[in-house]
């Protein structure tokens, strides 16, 4: 469900709902519309993505100065970003790192690992902890070091661990895919965090991370 939860003059911190766009006429429309029911009138700058299917927290700039600004500092690996997923199966270390090259085919939408540098293949690394692990699903916390498109689903799907309700990246699941944005530490150490909703995935486990 959309909701903002802070805002001032530079920035505005919301939960983007699964199934809308990061971009475009999706969470920047609908936060300058809600913003403007105050009668002032407003620009939003998206800083960085989700992909469509994904919901949680995001972070949008409200003038061109914070979005220089801030986009400066992320691109510098200052904002920290953390997800929760539900994977199939569980990682052979309860914590650890995956470091991968990854190739994006713009054509299908659908992002590879590969074994070796050439033109496109950029390096992806995340820091993953297992939470939880329950009726054959593991609840695992992540922390992004970079941010590559679709970088989460392929890394755990090209380990034969696909997210719960990824069909793209090989689950079967019926459900949506159980990946959410669940906290920002922002550069000047502000934080922000959020839940998904209590349903199938994520209410086999209890959350409360």
């Amino acid at each position: 469900m959309f909701k903002i939860l802070y805002s001032d003059k530079n920035i505005a911190v919301c939960i983007k709902p699964a199934g809308v766009s990061s971009e475009g006429e999706g969470m920047p429309l609908m936060l300058k519309n809600e913003l403007e029911k105050g009668g002032v009138k407003t620009e939003v700058y998206p800083l960085h993505r989700l992909d469509v299917p994904v919901g949680g927290v995001m972070v949008f700039a409200l003038n061109k100065a914070a979005a220089a600004e801030l986009s400066e500092k992320i691109a510098a690996g200052e904002m920290r970003k953390e997800y929760l997923a539900v994977v199939h199966g569980t990682p052979e270390a309860e914590s650890g790192e995956f470091d991968d090259l990854l190739f994006k085919d713009s054509r299908k939408n659908k992002s590879f690992v590969v074994k070796r540098e050439r033109k496109g293949v950029k390096r992806a690394k995340l820091e993953y902890s297992v939470i939880d692990k329950k009726e054959g699903f593991s609840l695992v916390k992540i922390r992004l070091k970079t941010g590559r498109s679709h970088q989460i689903r392929v890394q755990f799907s090209s380990r034969k661990m696909p997210l719960v309700g990824d069909g793209k990246y090989g689950s079967k699941d019926s459900c949506s895919i159980a990946l959410f944005s669940c906290g920002i530490i922002l550069p000047d150490g502000r934080s922000f965090s959020c839940l998904p909703e209590d349903k199938f995935p994520w209410n086999v486990f209890k959350l409360n991370v």
